[in-house]
């Protein structure tokens, strides 16, 4: 083959993942939000640094690293995290809110107001669809910034089910072939990894996308993970985030 048509990777990753639903048909009162939420690592950073903390934190508490870190089993008790005593479970949780903390990632969220979305508009975008293109064209500025514009860069999502996955391809290729705020061809490639995948990355993206929708719809409640993530997201030059690592829609 010829190495002049291989594709020049970055030096980025970027895991996705979810909180709440895109249904518009029937909107949770609880929480009426979407939020998409993209952690972006360098590779040498994920593989040499974080992945390996991880690993090891999984090794100390549950013995094996086959435990995947479920921000809902985690909160509610659930699986291997029910079996937890208070301390061990403290101790879990200090350490990996520690490694959460210390490893250097941007982020960039997303959050959907359903409610508004459906009352503003009289044909509503698809709110993960509307998510996408909005998370994509901030990484594209970010990338820009980092001199990795040129290269390809893989964002991973997590499974959903056939037609859901389907769609959201079919959308990304469109987002990334121009359908996009800077009308051109944007240097993305989509993987949609099996839910089961014991992947750090996406568990970490899993971790961080409710506390951010918590955050906007009840900002005066305590939220320690926010204060952590508070530092992670990706800002302008005059440290902004809002409209660059955090875009809120409608």
């Amino acid at each position: 083959m010829d190495q002049s048509t291989l594709p020049s990777f970055s030096d980025y990753i970027i895991y996705v993942d979810e909180s709440g639903d895109h249904s518009l048909a029937s909107i949770n009162p609880e929480y009426p939000v979407f939020v998409l939420s993209f952690c972006i690592f360098r590779k040498d950073i994920y593989a040499e640094s974080m992945t390996p903390a991880v690993r090891r934190l999984k090794f100390a508490t549950f013995g094996h690293d086959m435990v995947v870190l479920h921000e809902i089993d985690i909160r509610k008790k659930k699986g291997a995290f029910a079996k937890l005593g208070k301390e061990a479970r403290e101790a879990f949780l200090n350490a990996l809110t520690n490694i959460v903390d210390t490893t250097d990632f941007k982020l960039v969220a997303v959050v959907i107001d359903k409610n508004k979305l459906k009352s503003r508009y009289s044909s509503p975008a698809h709110p993960y669809h509307q998510a996408m293109e909005f998370g994509l064209e901030r990484i594209y500025r970010f990338l820009k910034e980092q001199v990795q514009d040129d290269r390809l860069t893989y964002l991973v999502c997590e499974a959903r089910g056939a037609k859901e996955d389907a769609e959201l391809e079919l959308e990304f290729r469109r987002i990334r072939d121009g359908g996009n705020y800077f009308n051109k061809p944007l240097p993305f490639a989509l993987i949609i990894a099996d839910k089961k995948t014991n992947s750090e990355g996406m568990q970490l993206a899993d971790l961080t996308a409710r506390p951010i929708g918590l955050s906007i719809l009840r900002p005066d409640q305590e939220n320690r993970a926010l204060a952590i993530l508070e530092r992670k997201f990706y800002r302008d030059g005059a440290g902004n985030k809002i409209g660059m690592g955090l875009k809120v829609f409608p």
